[in-house]
C-alpha cells in the first residue's frame, strides 16, 4: 500500500512557518509602536501642546552646513531629517569599513611571533577600548583645532592628501571629457584647492569611530582565528603553504563562522555611536534633530523619528549581515 504525503515537504511548511512568525511579530511591534505613538500625542494635545508630525512639510528655518544633499532654510524638516540621515551614514559607513580592515590586521598582529609588534597591538587595544568614545572624540577635536597647522600651511600626508586645521583634502573622482579621472588637491597660497575637502568635524567622527571600533572588532578576530583547530594549520603546514596562505586560504574562511556574529553587533554599536557626533558640530541625524526641537519645540516627535530611523537602519544592518553569515556558515557543522 503507497501512503500518499503532501507535496509540500515538512522543512518547506516550517520555513514558511517560520516566516508567517516573525511577519505577525513585526507587525505586532509596528501596531504597538503606532498605538504609543498615537496615544502621547493625543494626551499633549488634551493639555493645550501643539503636537503632530504635520511640521515636517514647514520651512525648517535653518540651513545644514555639510553633506551630500543640499539643504537650506527656505526647505521643509523632513528635507533636512534626509539630509541628517544622509550624513549619518556618510560616516558611519566608511568608518565600519576602515575599523574592520585596521581591526583585522591588528587582531592578527596580537598574535604574531615578533614580541614588537604584538606589544604594540596589544597597547593599542588595552588603551582604546577602555577609553569612553566620547573623551577620545572630544580629545581629537581639541587636537584638529589646536595642534595642527593653519589652512595655509597644510601638512602633506600622502601625495594628494593634505590636512590642516580646515580638514582633510583628498582626491577625488571628477567627469571628464576623456572619462573618469582623479582631480588632485593642490596646495597654493592661500590653501589647498581642489579634489574633496573633508570638514575638520567630519574627519573627527570618521576617525574617532574608525580607531575605536577597531580595538573591539581586533579582539572579535582574534578570537575568531583562536577557534580555529591546531590541526587544520598544521594540515596548512603540510601542504606546503606559507604563513600568509595559510591564515588566507585555510584560517580566516574557517573563522569567519565566529567572527561575523560578534562582527555583526559591533557594527550596529558603530552606527549607533555615530549620534556623538553632536559633540563636536557635525550635522548629523540626532544634530538635526536638537536643532528642530530648539525651533519649533517638538520634543516627543523628532525622538520619535530619531527612534524610527535607528532602529530602521539596525534591522537592514541586522538582515545584510545575517544573510552573509549564512554563506560563510559551515554547512552541518554544529
Amino acid at each position: 500500500m503507497t501512503i500518499r504525503t503532501s507535496a509540500v515537504p515538512s522543512s518547506s511548511r516550517g520555513v514558511w512557518l517560520a516566516w508567517a512568525v516573525q511577519a505577525l511579530l513585526v507587525l505586532a511591534v509596528v501596531a504597538g509602536a503606532v498605538w504609543v505613538v498615537h496615544h502621547a500625542l493625543e494626551v499633549l494635545r488634551a493639555r493645550g501642546v501643539r503636537s503632530g508630525f504635520d511640521f515636517l512639510t514647514e520651512p525648517a528655518g535653518f540651513s545644514i552646513s555639510e553633506g551630500w544633499l543640499d539643504f537650506d532654510a527656505s526647505q521643509p524638516f523632513w528635507r533636512a531629517f534626509l539630509a541628517g540621515l544622509i550624513n549619518t551614514v556618510r560616516a558611519a559607513v566608511p568608518a565600519a569599513i576602515f575599523s574592520v580592515v585596521l581591526g583585522t590586521l591588528i587582531g592578527i598582529g596580537r598574535l604574531a611571533p615578533h614580541v614588537l609588534l604584538r606589544g604594540i597591538c596589544t597597547a593599542y587595544v588595552e588603551l582604546v577600548r577602555n577609553v569612553p568614545l566620547l573623551v577620545q572624540l572630544l580629545m581629537l577635536a581639541f587636537a584638529m583645532a589646536n595642534l595642527l597647522p593653519d589652512p595655509t600651511e597644510p601638512v602633506r600626508l600622502l601625495p594628494g592628501v593634505w590636512l590642516s586645521k580646515g580638514g582633510l583634502s583628498v582626491p577625488w573622482p571628477m567627469m571628464g571629457e576623456g572619462g573618469l579621472h582623479f582631480e588632485l588637491p593642490e596646495r597654493g597660497d592661500f590653501g589647498v584647492s581642489g579634489g574633496a575637502a573633508l570638514s575638520p568635524e567630519y574627519v573627527t567622527i570618521l576617525a574617532s569611530l574608525s580607531l575605536y571600533s577597531a580595538a573591539f572588532v581586533a579582539e572579535i578576530v582574534r578570537a575568531g582565528i583562536l577557534s580555529v583547530p591546531q590541526g587544520q594549520v598544521l594540515a596548512g603546514q603540510a601542504l606546503g603553504l606559507s604563513p600568509v596562505q595559510q591564515l588566507r586560504i585555510v584560517v580566516l574562511p574557517q573563522a569567519l563562522r565566529v567572527i561575523v556574529p560578534s562582527l555583526t553587533n559591533q557594527i550596529l554599536s558603530l552606527t549607533k555611536n555615530s549620534s556623538l557626533a553632536v559633540a563636536v558640530g557635525y550635522p548629523e541625524l540626532v544634530s538635526v534633530a536638537n536643532t528642530t526641537i530648539g525651533t519649533n519645540g517638538r520634543a516627543f516627535e523628532c525622538i520619535a523619528i530619531i527612534m524610527a530611523v535607528y532602529l530602521s537602519l539596525s534591522l537592514v544592518i541586522s538582515f545584510g549581515m545575517n544573510r552573509y553569515n549564512a554563506r560563510v556558515a559551515l554547512r552541518g557543522w554544529r
